[in-house]
């Protein structure tokens, strides 16, 4: 505010508008409507301040008059592709993938402009709409383009079109795309049911030399999800084991195999695993919200648990495993009221199959039976075979 009255802003527009996007992010509303209005009126005919002006207004919750102001930019993007890809992200973040997804849909095309336009398709659910999209793609696939191939392929691959998704990984010619289409063809195969020829290929890309560290690691841990998908416990349990001996303390493997013990009950393993990613990487969000979940769930140690579940709330207080977990430990603790409210928000962020059968497992215990056979319902749609689900049944038999 003091910048503006002593006017010692730069007259021009990039300087006004992170002026304005700071003023937005530091969520003072009367300071970033102060803000705006005065970039509005140095540059009232800018579509990109209109954009600025349409986020004040989303978020002071006016998203009506926000929604009216990108209608009246829209005219506007059809010769200004950077425009455009800003007006799709601000409908898309005011909840309207639809209205994005037109938007990026005219004027030239490009792998980005197609990728965004895919996902917002698939955000939408919309498989008719995402097939066309594909099928004009694929027309245009004659010429080996790394980037478009792997698009097709992630594509395919939503569509549940496993064996095409393979074809278009595999058809990926080099380039920076190569290894991610390496691994997704591998995963593919799997989903395509071809389980030989997954693993043969997640082995190929564990003994090249001459692929990144990085992508061999990916590679056992794809082998390990591969195994576990197929029920091939002892196989999960050995992948991850020889991912470890070629690089020993690793925590993404750490951390795979602490899950792998926990679903196979033995928590001990699970405990000590997930310590050693804590020894190098002490603010681990993933490791401190699955140890405190595990210890709040499968122990009695809950303060231990409330501790460690609390940091990873510190660094991500919206995501909603961590949000899930604090809600389980207040349960467990015996603080039933303050575990459903947190619950609630958890499955307000995410419809996930464990989340609601812990909000039903609550209710449940507070005595609200009707609304609590709705979660297990809702899991069971979710997730048939969710272990917090089944558990929750056998206890109580709602």
């Amino acid at each position: 505010g003091e910048l503006v009255d002593a006017n010692a802003i730069p007259p021009k527009i990039e300087a006004w508008q992170e002026f304005g996007r700071l003023a937005l992010r530091m969520e003072k509303p009367e300071l970033a409507r102060r803000m705006i209005d005065e970039v509005v009126k140095r540059f009232p005919d800018e579509p990109r301040v209109a954009l600025l002006r349409a986020s004040q207004l989303q978020q002071a919750g006016q998203t009506a008059q926000a929604l009216a102001l990108l209608q009246g930019v829209e005219p506007k993007t059809r010769q200004d592709p950077e425009l455009r890809n800003a007006v799709a992200i601000a409908y898309d973040s005011l909840g309207q993938p639809a209205a994005a997804e037109r938007v990026l849909a005219v004027g030239p095309q490009n792998v980005q402009t197609w990728g965004m336009r895919a996902s917002l398709l698939a955000k939408q659910g919309d498989t008719a709409a995402l097939s066309g999209l594909y099928n004009e793609l694929s027309r245009q696939a004659a010429k080996p383009d790394p980037a478009q191939r792997l698009l097709l392929g992630k594509i395919a691959e939503y569509l549940k079109r496993y064996p095409e998704a393979v074809n278009w990984y595999h058809s990926v010619p080099g380039g920076d795309e190569l290894n991610e289409a390496r691994l997704r063809a591998a995963n593919a195969q799997g989903l395509a049911g071809r389980q030989a020829l997954a693993l043969d290929e997640v082995h190929a890309i564990q003994s090249d030399a001459m692929v990144d560290d990085d992508v061999r690691r990916d590679a056992y841990l794809l082998e390990a999800e591969l195994r576990q998908r197929a029920d091939d416990l002892i196989g999960e349990l050995d992948a991850l084991a020889r991912g470890l001996a070629a690089y020993p303390d690793e925590n993404g493997l750490l951390y795979a195999r602490a899950l792998a013990w926990e679903r196979r009950d033995d928590i001990a393993r699970a405990e000590a695993d997930l310590r050693k990613v804590l020894v190098t990487d002490p603010e681990n969000v993933p490791a401190l919200n699955a140890l405190g979940y595990t210890l709040a769930d499968r122990t009695k140690r809950y303060q231990e648990a409330l501790e460690l579940i609390d940091r990873a709330r510190v660094a991500e207080p919206d995501n909603p495993a961590i949000v899930d977990s604090y809600g389980w430990v207040l349960y467990r603790l015996g603080r039933n009221e303050e575990a459903l409210v947190q619950l609630r928000r958890a499955w307000t962020l995410s419809r996930d199959a464990e989340i609601a059968a812990h909000v039903g497992e609550v209710l449940w215990v507070l005595g609200k039976h009707d609304e609590a056979r709705h979660f297990f319902e809702e899991a069971a749609k979710i997730d048939p075979e969710n272990r917090a689900l089944q558990r929750a049944r056998e206890k109580f038999n709602p």
